[in-house]
């Protein structure tokens, strides 16, 4: 079965022993296919996410594709990208997967690949992750995307696309880092660093695209029955850990909820990878009780 239409690569890891069971590892909206090129202490042979351990697949995510107007061509939704896993799947000859890591957009989708295909995953572990998005983040998101659509209106696309990226950093991180990393020059250059490093790499459609795809997230956790870790972040501005209470006490099976100890927010995942990976290995090896 192909790949559904959008997904410009997908990645798997190359094991040796292709009877281990197979974990899908999917990161934010930036992240590649390869885990291991954006996750490179967390996924690799002996981290937590055991490469001699497990089959580790990956993939990029929908895109909609620029029209003439510079425009996505078409929504995608979490859903959508649960599906093109599925092909994904099919087309490696897997029928199911041990698990699925999510991180912050991949959260969202592996939420939605336990709703839409419960058969084909035995445990989700979701990370800064909501049933929904919280109308704060959307307020924010939706904010980004006017940025970069006056940038494609005006003929500077790279330009609104990188202030855009900026602000988005400002809710990637918590209050308390900021605080205690920068003063009012640093922190000037450190959100122009990661903005003009983003545009480089990233369209303007692919952005509003998966900035998009987030705020229409939803998916009915009463009707989710996979066994499920939840990982809330300290300090994380873009989904506060009482959404992620909520998702625990709402969800159909059995599940536990994790506050992680971390200082960095939404991005824990990426900044301190190594409290975020230990709780990784804990929940990819033991049991979620009922």
């Amino acid at each position: 079965m192909p790949i559904a239409s959008g997904v410009k690569r997908s990645w798997q890891h190359r094991s040796p022993r292709p009877s281990l069971p197979t974990v899908a590892v999917l990161g934010g909206i930036s992240a590649t296919a390869d885990a291991s090129e954006w996750w490179p202490t967390v996924v690799c042979d002996g981290g937590s996410i055991d490469t001699s351990e497990y089959r580790v697949v990956g993939m990029d995510w929908l895109d909609g594709r620029a029209g003439p107007d510079g425009r996505p061509e078409r929504v995608v939704t979490t859903h959508d990208q649960a599906d093109a896993l599925a092909a994904h799947l099919d087309a490696s000859g897997i029928a199911s997967l041990h698990a699925i890591v999510g991180a912050s957009y991949g959260g969202m989708v592996a939420l939605a690949f336990a709703e839409r295909y419960p058969t084909r995953v035995e445990h989700v572990v979701v990370i800064s992750a909501p049933a929904k998005a919280h109308p704060m983040s959307t307020a924010l998101r939706s904010l980004q995307r006017r940025i970069v659509e006056l940038g494609i209106e005006t003929g500077r696309e790279t330009d609104a696309l990188s202030i855009a990226r900026g602000l988005a950093m400002t809710t990637y991180r918590s209050t308390e880092e900021f605080g205690r990393r920068f003063d009012g020059e640093s922190v000037e250059r450190y959100l122009r660093h990661h903005g003009e490093k983003f545009a480089r790499s990233f369209s303007a459609a692919r952005f509003l695209a998966l900035s998009l795809s987030a705020d229409l997230h939803s998916v009915n956790p009463e009707e989710c029955s996979t066994p499920a870790t939840f990982v809330a972040a300290r300090g994380d501005v873009i989904v506060p850990i009482a959404q992620m209470d909520e998702l625990a006490a709402r969800w159909g099976g059995p599940n536990r909820l994790i506050e992680t100890t971390t200082t960095t927010g939404h991005d824990a995942f990426l900044a301190e990878p190594k409290v975020v990976g230990q709780l990784i290995h804990e929940a990819l090896t033991s049991q979620v009780a009922s």
